[in-house]
């Protein structure tokens, strides 16, 4: 089926669970949106929680095996596992913010931002899937946590939410990570995988200033000052503040102000 409208794309690909569908039909819907064949306001809501495929099993965060470093080749493949399913949730998370939120009152830039976004996860999780593959594993080989669509399900009801916790949070804790991630796997000579993750992050950063805008643009909507509506946000729903050690140099590329998150 050929989606008249994004927020009925975006709805669709909520619905598909089979991760190699969701990756080909966001690039289908994204390619359909910057073609201009489709209006932005369908009829379909969003799901509660997207489609899901049989494996990985899904787990509490507390209940997670703990990964070692990124040294041997089963705990390097855990690692990019862990990443692929996060990759995987990203995908859902930008399309859920497109279904769940898209309005007759938001600017266009703002459904090209987060459609550019969702189209970019697809990619990441299919690059990250790849190379699982070419070390002999596949997605699904191992547990995986339900901790972001617990922050999906947390915000459901706020787009000021939303962007304070998913890419003001969680996204840009992945770029506080990130580089440590590559300089491991560049001691273990993991070139491929670096290349991999290295496109991630550059990435990242761009989805990091996206949130940062759109949660900017929001609050001058609502007359609210960004950094204590930010702070509050985060309390209540993230349930404290992101911790240091902050990539300082790729926040600031991302134009988030350092008093965001500076205690």
């Amino acid at each position: 089926m050929t989606p008249t409208s994004l927020t009925d794309g975006a709805c669709s690909i909520l619905n598909t669970a089979a991760p190699e569908e969701k990756v080909a039909l966001s690039h289908r819907v994204a390619a359909l949106w910057r073609a201009g064949t489709l209006d932005i306001l369908g009829t379909m809501r969003p799901p509660e929680r997207p489609a899901r495929p049989a494996r990985p099993e899904l787990m509490s965060p507390r209940d997670m095996p703990r990964r070692r470093h990124a040294g041997s080749d089963g705990n390097r493949i855990a690692l990019l596992h862990a990443i692929a399913h996060i990759e995987l949730n990203a995908i859902d998370l930008a399309w859920d913010l497109i279904a769940r939120f898209g309005a007759s009152d938001l600017p266009r830039d703002f459904f090209d931002d987060w459609v550019e976004v969702a189209d970019q996860e697809a990619k990441h999780h299919a690059m990250v899937s790849a190379r699982l593959n070419e070390l002999g594993a596949a997605y699904g080989d191992f547990p995986a946590h339900d901790g972001l669509w617990e922050a999906a399900q947390a915000t459901a009801h706020d787009l000021l939410a939303r962007l304070a916790v998913v890419p003001l949070v969680l996204e840009a804790r992945g770029l506080d990570v990130t580089p440590d991630m590559i300089a491991r796997l560049e001691r273990g000579g993991d070139h491929a995988s670096v290349a991999v993750l290295q496109v991630i992050y550059d990435e990242e950063i761009g989805h990091v200033a996206a949130g940062r805008r759109w949660f900017e643009w929001e609050c001058a909507r609502r007359d609210a000052e960004p950094v204590s509506t930010w702070r509050d946000l985060v309390a209540r729903y993230y349930g404290g503040s992101p911790k240091p050690p902050f990539n300082v140099a790729a926040r600031n590329a991302a134009g988030i102000d350092p008093a965001f998150y500076a205690s």
